[in-house]
């Protein structure tokens, strides 16, 4: 691997904007189904590393998008009338309350691009979203990582380290958080932002909304034109591969995001799918209660394993992997299920070397996923 001195050498005289960009590593996504197959041959894999929906998509999307293959040819609608009239609709704003994404990723990036620069300061928690930490850095801004509190957000902390960093315009919060799938309270986020001065943006990252429908804060925006929530399609509506997502804010702040994002940012495919997708709330709440029961069934599980585990209120669950044994780790159980055909997430790139990060899947992939485990950790 080379150092950021040695990278910036080959790059000369094409340096990149800040230094801080140097020091960003690539992103690491869950490993895809199909490398695993080509590395280790093996055919009958479960993926549990992406958080992915495991029932798939509404069969209303599956009609949509086979109405799109004729129109291929065509750009989509750059504004995206018809999904943001449907969100509008479903949340209760108005249309130009909300800006559409590539995913919420591009909405986060939209999001930093917009308000973060070389002066000024991005506040978020130790443990959140790894994102975060790498988007200040893309703008040469200075980063602060606010220690966490029982592996979710310390609200009071990040707000004094907003009041300490006047340089501050960005904080991003997620709710419920990944990886640890902890959970904030309404009434703490509406004090938190309260305890901001209005010039300080707060993102609330939504993502895993419909796993939690209790952490909605969609109310916030009624009270507060420096909130943002973000939210996305990839997960409970399960259209990870078709990437799209949105954001809710006040309508200035919707109007700024308007003028950064890439005209056809969301494609004509992931338009329709969205639509359709949301007009099937009996496929969500069937989601959730899928969810739900597996989640129960895994922590019993992890239990009588002697596996520690945070409480989760999202789609995946964060398991404690330590041992008196020190030859043993979490690197070491995280590659013991790829071989054998189980693909999980490890953390250690959040500072979390012994614990892993397990999507909830269905009852087949879950009993996959435990017996492998058992196997492994009885070993000789």
């Amino acid at each position: 691997m080379q150092s950021p001195q040695s990278t910036q050498s080959n790059l000369s005289p094409l340096v990149p904007a800040y230094d801080s960009i140097l020091e960003l590593a690539p992103y690491q996504t869950g490993k895809p189904v199909e490398e695993l197959t080509r590395e280790y041959g093996i055919s009958d894999v479960v993926k549990l590393a992406s958080n992915e929906n495991p029932r798939g998509c509404s069969p209303h999307v599956t009609l949509a998008v086979t109405e799109q293959l004729g129109q291929l040819s065509r750009y989509p609608d750059g504004n995206g009338y018809y999904l943001k009239q449907a969100l509008a609709d479903f949340n209760d704003v108005n249309a130009d309350q909300i800006t559409l994404g590539n995913g919420s990723d591009d909405l986060l990036d939209i999001l930093a691009r917009s308000f973060a620069g070389a002066d000024d300061t991005i506040v978020y928690s130790q443990y959140a979203f790894i994102i975060y930490p790498m988007l200040a850095k893309m703008q040469g801004a200075t980063a602060i990582e606010v220690p966490a509190h029982r592996f979710g957000h310390d609200l009071k902390a990040m707000s004094q380290a907003v009041q300490d960093s006047p340089s501050t315009k960005m904080v991003f919060i997620a709710n419920p958080n990944n990886p640890t799938g902890t959970q904030l309270e309404r009434k703490a986020l509406r004090e938190f932002v309260a305890s901001v001065p209005s010039s300080v943006l707060v993102v609330l990252d939504e993502a895993y909304i419909e796993y939690s429908p209790e952490s909605n804060n969609r109310a916030l925006l009624e009270d507060f034109n420096n909130v943002v929530i973000v939210r996305t399609f990839s997960k409970a509506y399960g259209l990870a591969g078709l990437r799209v997502g949105y954001a809710l804010s006040s309508v200035p702040v919707a109007d700024l995001l308007n003028r950064i994002r890439q005209p056809f940012n969301v494609s004509r495919v992931a338009l329709a799918a969205a639509a359709a997708a949301l007009t099937d709330q009996d496929f969500i709440e069937k989601t959730r209660v899928t969810n739900d029961e597996q989640m129960r069934w895994l922590e019993k599980q992890f239990d009588a394993l002697g596996l520690g585990f945070v409480k989760s209120h999202a789609n995946f669950i964060m398991v404690e992997v330590k041992f008196e044994m020190e030859d043993t780790t979490a690197a070491m159980i995280h590659q013991a299920l790829l071989e054998q055909g189980v693909i999980v997430r490890p953390l250690s790139a959040y500072g979390l070397p012994n614990w892993l990060r397990i999507t909830v899947g269905l009852a087949e992939d879950n009993l996959r996923l435990i017996d492998t485990l058992r196997s492994i950790l009885t070993e000789d």
